[in-house]
């Protein structure tokens, strides 16, 4: 319990004092105009106030990530804790506060234009495919997930195929209609419902006094299974996630003031955090052991949010945390459909002004992610988990970039990218579904790999530094 307390304490902690000192190094310009105003449309640019801002942002990166992710990562024991609270505070939210504060000065760009601009040509067109196909991957997730949650919770009298169609249907217009018809004013109270679920399941393990397990290398994988890398591929969401570049723009696009980034963007991720260890706290505390193993290998991680809402919460109190779960990957995934489709209208550069616009864009996504839902699950998380470590690694090289340009203490995000980097290239060489290599040689290369990746980086600072007067933040017209 000492650990779970303390581990939460760091997480409010950091918000106050990390996330300040990465605010006053960025260098907020309130009477900067945001785009927001300066590029209203009325469609995904329209100021909205900061606690609506918040909430959504919230919905946008916690998908089931930060309930599945650690309830699968509390297999590798109370370590999960220290990675979700270090890489929250150093790594998750400082990627999350870089990415969506260069979109704002950048008129609400996508990863895709930002890589491009900081790190070259050759990286817009990559990171363009590495994040529509992670998108798609999220949204095909954010599917299956809650419709196999609310499957369970109807105890079947509902037929999966119909709960399917009715997520996908709301899929299509939460992407196609403008920002604030049904995400602005949907997102609220369904995050509302989020946090009272979350903080019902943490109330509980403090009031029943839960054994939560100290700090300890224990590991209750099979004998021989390490720990690095797939403890920071499985829990990702609530560590660190590339998944939350693609979103932060949404918001970026919505945001009043750039004062109001700290508590939107890094905020947001220490919230999310604590969400992961609340979960990760209870898988372990209430099935420590063969009992976890057991549990997850017969129904997934959605039985066991099943298991511990009902256990500590009781039949009404169970439901209501359990809905709370569904949110997630439904408020997920239809904002990776959202900007899927703005990303590949910025990418080919379409107006989507007119909803004629949008829709060709939007249907062929949703055609490609309705062909994946018949993939295995698992199968897909393992393909989702890699490119969001990928992809996170990329955005922190973006944060990077525009720090080192202005000769900042860039190495705020160059480590955690540099990390991530090797995370996702020993997953690569190790896995099953990439090379397959053993170990001690997926080590080898995956180190070789990263610090290639290092060098480039260097190489680029260098020749963006020699630019004269390089256009960190792009000219915006001033509000009508």
């Amino acid at each position: 319990m000492i650990t779970f307390l303390v581990s939460i304490a760091l997480l409010i902690i950091a918000y106050f004092t990390y996330g300040k000192f990465i605010e006053r190094m960025f260098g907020v310009k309130e009477a900067r105009p945001t785009p927001a105003y300066s590029m209203k449309d009325g469609v995904d640019y329209i100021p909205m106030g900061t606690n609506r801002n918040s909430l959504i942002q919230l919905l946008n990166i916690a998908g089931v990530g930060p309930i599945f992710g650690p309830i699968m990562g509390a297999l590798y024991g109370p370590v999960a804790f220290i990675w979700i609270v270090v890489g929250c505070i150093f790594a998750g939210a400082v990627h999350d506060y870089l990415t969506g504060m260069i979109s704002i000065r950048n008129k609400g760009a996508h990863l895709p234009q930002l890589a491009g601009k900081f790190l070259g040509k050759f990286m817009k067109h990559f990171v363009n495919v590495v994040a529509v196909l992670l998108l798609l991957l999220v949204g095909t997730v954010f599917v299956t997930a809650p419709a196999g949650l609310l499957y369970n919770l109807f105890n079947g009298w509902v037929a999966l195929g119909v709960i399917t169609a009715v997520i996908f249907i709301y899929y299509i217009f939460a992407t196609m209609l403008p920002v604030d018809k049904i995400i602005g004013k949907v997102y609220p109270i369904l995050g509302a419902l989020l946090l009272v679920s979350a903080i019902g399941v943490g109330g509980m393990l403090l009031v029943t006094g839960a054994e939560i397990p100290e700090l300890t290398l224990a590991n209750m994988h099979p004998a021989g299974t390490a720990v690095f890398p797939i403890l920071f591929i499985t829990i990702a969401c609530g560590a660190v996630s590339g998944f939350h570049a693609t979103q932060s723009p949404i918001i970026s696009r919505t945001l009043e003031n750039e004062q109001n980034g700290r508590k939107v963007f890094y905020g947001m991720m220490i919230v999310e955090g604590i969400i992961a260890m609340i979960w990760a706290a209870a898988a372990m505390s209430l099935f420590y052991g063969t009992d976890l193993n057991e549990l997850i290998a017969t129904g997934g991680a959605g039985l066991v949010v099943s298991e511990v809402a009902f256990t500590l919460l009781g039949a009404i109190g169970g439901t209501l945390a359990v809905l709370g779960v569904i949110v997630l990957p439904i408020t997920s995934g239809d904002t990776a459909f959202r900007s899927a489709r703005m990303i590949i209208a910025d990418y080919v550069n379409v107006s989507q002004m007119k909803i004629a616009s949008r829709l060709w864009i939007a249907l062929p996504l949703f055609v490609v992610s309705f062909i994946l839902t018949q993939m295995d699950f698992t199968l897909l998380w393992r393909y989702f988990g890699v490119t969001n470590a990928a992809l996170s690694a990329i955005a922190l090289f973006v944060g990077a970039m525009y720090l080192a340009i202005q000769n900042k203490f860039h190495w705020v995000a160059t480590i955690p990218a540099t990390f991530m980097t090797m995370v996702s290239l020993t997953f690569i060489f190790s896995a099953p579904i990439g090379f397959g290599w053993a170990m001690p040689t997926a080590y080898l290369a995956a180190s070789i790999g990263t610090i290639l990746v290092l060098g480039l980086f260097a190489y680029k600072v260098k020749l963006n530094r020699a630019i004269e007067n390089f256009e960190l933040d792009e000219e915006v017209n001033k509000a009508a």
